[in-house]
């Protein structure tokens, strides 16, 4: 399984970014898919997440009501639309891929290279 992440950037507080993760190696539709986040000294943490055949919803609470995880199954891609965007959001962006829809960040099997994004004040 390959995960390939895209779409991070430079944006100023209060801007938007949308992310892509385009899986490979299997069946994308089955499997939940989620995004994680890290910036330096900082353990990797959930951001949001999207189960496979009910594209449930998950959130931190960091981000609710300004992120959008979303799928396109049959893109075999995974999204996640970023509004109003802090300078605390900083950080590299990772795109992760699971039997089911967890937080837990061990039990994702499969993971892309991260996306930079950063935030400026």
């Amino acid at each position: 399984v390959q995960l390939q992440a895209s779409g991070g950037g430079l944006v100023q507080a209060g801007g938007s970014l949308n992310l892509s993760c385009a899986a490979s190696g299997r069946t994308f539709s089955n499997y939940a898919m989620a995004w994680f986040r890290q910036v330096p000294g900082k353990e990797r943490e959930f951001v949001a997440g999207i189960s496979g055949k009910d594209k449930d919803t998950y959130y931190a609470d960091s981000v609710k009501g300004r992120f959008a995880i979303s799928r396109d199954d049959a893109k075999n891609t995974v999204y996640l639309q970023m509004n109003s965007l802090k300078p605390e959001d900083t950080a590299v962006y990772y795109c992760a891929s699971s039997n089911y829809l967890t937080v837990i960040r061990g039990r994702y099997g499969y993971w892309g290279q991260g996306t930079l994004v950063t935030v400026s004040s």
